[in-house]
């Protein structure tokens, strides 16, 4: 697993409640809007994220079995904002990228240093 879940859980109660804002606003950064699978209350969770043609690519930093990733598949879709914008997106695809082409450069080398390959393709309903 790229981040422990020790760093997980500090990063929910302390870092996560600090960067939403920002997130929504960032080059790079989201917020991914999800509902619980056995709650159903709806959760705002910061992400590393990318544009593609037809949606975006998230870095998943904690691993493909972070709850918020379950969540998304479960449901098989979710809202994202980025850039002040809110998409809704869908096909939620896993998938492994060692040389993480999925990225731009600069976050090959961030992304490399904490031996994070797994990511999120979320796709556009319309794509």
């Amino acid at each position: 697993m790229p981040l422990g879940r020790r760093m997980a859980g500090f990063n929910r109660r302390v870092t996560n409640r600090l960067t939403l804002g920002p997130a929504a606003h960032l080059p790079g950064f989201g917020v991914v809007l999800h509902v619980g699978r056995r709650s159903g209350r709806r959760y705002r969770t910061p992400v590393n994220v990318f544009p593609t043609a037809d949606g975006y690519v998230v870095a998943l930093t904690y691993g493909r079995d972070a709850e918020w990733v379950k969540n998304v598949r479960a449901a098989g879709s979710c809202e994202i904002i980025t850039r002040g914008r809110t998409e809704q997106l869908g096909s939620p695809r896993l998938f492994r990228d060692e040389g993480r082409a999925a990225v731009p450069f600069p976050a090959r080398l961030v992304l490399r240093l904490f031996h994070v390959a797994d990511f999120l393709e979320l796709r556009r309903p319309d794509a």
